[in-house]
């Protein structure tokens, strides 16, 4: 694990794409804070920009760093989740315009899996992570699922856990406005 650290963080650094097991499913990442990186992810999954990513952290310190207010609700929801949780937070800050979506939110998870946890954690910078596939085509649950065309399309592929036949679901995804609205987007 730790290599495939140092490597991810390596290709990360450098504007490259990696292929990388997450807290819920595999996921194609960039550094969340490179334009350039982030607009690469959306061309290999065919998508269209105006659909936001979520990025990954490794704790809540960082959050302030990405979000201009954090609505009294999130601390609670993140103390009390059981599960990967994902939040939309209103008024994101220090991200490219291509990430955040047209209302000028962006969905933030923390993540509690080791290895994503522990490279947001080396790489000191938010982490693209969006499900490893092409835009419109079922997530894959696990590794062997990934469409070769993704796997081609991207500068490193972590090794770890890719023998982990897991089936993992994604996040469930809260979005929280500002004067305490909640809406659940997915459970």
């Amino acid at each position: 694990m730790i290599e495939d650290i140092k490597k991810a963080c390596e290709v990360l650094s450098n504007g490259g794409l990696i292929l990388y097991p997450t807290d819920t499913i595999w996921g194609i990442g960039c550094d969340a804070t490179n334009e350039i990186a982030v607009r690469k992810v959306y061309e290999l999954k065919q998508r269209m920009d105006s659909k936001a990513m979520l990025v990954l952290v490794d704790s809540t310190a960082k959050l302030s760093g990405y979000v201009e207010e954090i609505p009294d609700q999130a601390w609670d929801l993140i103390e009390l989740t059981t599960k990967p949780l994902t939040i939309i937070y209103p008024k994101a800050k220090n991200l490219p315009p291509c990430l955040v979506a047209e209302d000028g939110s962006i969905g933030i998870r923390i993540s509690s899996e080791e290895f994503s946890r522990k490279l947001c954690e080396r790489f000191r910078k938010p982490l693209v992570s969006t499900s490893a596939n092409l835009s419109g085509t079922p997530a894959p649950a696990v590794f062997d699922e990934i469409a070769e065309e993704i796997k081609s399309g991207v500068d490193y592929i972590v090794s770890y856990r890719q023998d982990d036949r897991s089936k993992a679901a994604a996040s469930s995804i809260i979005k929280l406005g500002l004067g305490g609205l909640i809406q659940i987007i997915r459970e």
